[in-house]
């Protein structure tokens, strides 16, 4: 199992008030919900081997240099908060830091990369177990693959009450792309539609169902783009201009949404899921310390189950 550890606990934050706070008053509900969401996904599925992924730069200098756009807006949005309110986020993240290494959880990241990266390259290089990405964030719907081992993605998007299975057949039949390829397909998918999000315009006039469609008929962006540059009657004039007036974007975008699979991961101890924590002393501190009661608990007793 890999977890996009940013993605759970940006999501626990937003999601909890921050009224749960330590004895000190620190606010701990991104802590409380990342222990409590890691309890219930240990719970349900059992890992024998666990990846808690990091970001070590949420917007990676090889990305803008791509694409100056890529997250800009968000640059903009954290100068503009950090102005009008407190960051009550980042004083929590050394806490759940400290939480996984005294429990013996394993870590990853890569210099200069996303944890979309490390996620990415670990599950290519898996040779052993089939692997589950537990993930929010669609970009990752790439990474899904039935062989040589399968690669399964647990989106959360709406919250864990309500995580979606992703094999290759679901996410075929959820955006209309081919089984086989289906996780290379949405990739190609998401170059077209582009994401503002993540400040990628896409091509214009081409929304979703009608990138599915192209890269389904195509077999691949670069082969619809080849097709285009040759004049293929099965596109539309219009389709066709718009393809050709993008050219700078399509050059550059495929290597800002694909994950760097070569990413440089590094672990800070092996993987396999620990059966009971590496730290018990040190988790009750932390325990007190906080304020986490039953949120660690059922951490606790999710590994020595």
């Amino acid at each position: 199992m890999l977890v996009d550890s940013a993605g759970l606990w940006f999501r626990s934050y937003y999601a909890l008030p921050d009224s749960l706070t330590a004895p000190d008053g620190t606010p701990v509900n991104s802590v409380r919900g990342f222990c409590d969401m890691l309890s219930k996904l240990i719970t349900e599925h059992r890992p024998d081997r666990l990846v808690a992924c990091l970001d070590n730069d949420w917007r990676p200098q090889f990305r803008v240099e791509a694409l100056p756009s890529y997250k800009a807006h968000r640059v903009a949005e954290e100068d503009s908060a950090a102005e009008d309110v407190p960051d009550t986020l980042s004083p929590q993240i050394p806490v759940i830091l400290d939480i996984l290494d005294a429990a013996g959880i394993a870590t990853a990241e890569a210099e200069g990369y996303e944890a979309d990266d490390v996620i990415g390259a670990l599950a290519d290089r898996e040779d052993r177990d089939p692997v589950q990405v537990v993930t929010g964030d669609r970009d990752l719907f790439q990474l899904v693959r039935p062989d040589p081992l399968p690669v399964r993605v647990i989106y959360v998007g709406g919250g864990l009450a309500k995580a979606q299975d992703f094999g290759p057949d679901e996410l075929a039949a959820k955006y209309g792309l081919s089984a086989h390829r289906a996780g290379a397909d949405y990739a190609d998918m998401a170059v077209l539609r582009g994401d503002p999000s993540d400040g990628l315009p896409g091509v214009p006039g081409i929304g979703e169902k009608t990138a599915a469609k192209l890269i389904t008929q195509f077999g691949s962006l670069e082969e619809l783009l080849r097709a285009a540059d040759a004049g293929d009657e099965r596109l539309t004039a219009r389709v066709r201009g718009t393809l050709a007036d993008s050219a700078g974007y399509l050059a550059a975008a495929p290597s800002v949404v694909r994950v760097a699979r070569d990413a440089p991961v590094v672990l800070d101890r092996p993987d396999p899921m620990p059966r009971s924590p590496l730290d018990g002393e040190r988790l009750a501190q932390l325990q007190q310390r906080w304020g986490l009661g039953s949120s660690l608990d059922r951490l606790i007793s999710a590994i020595t189950l």
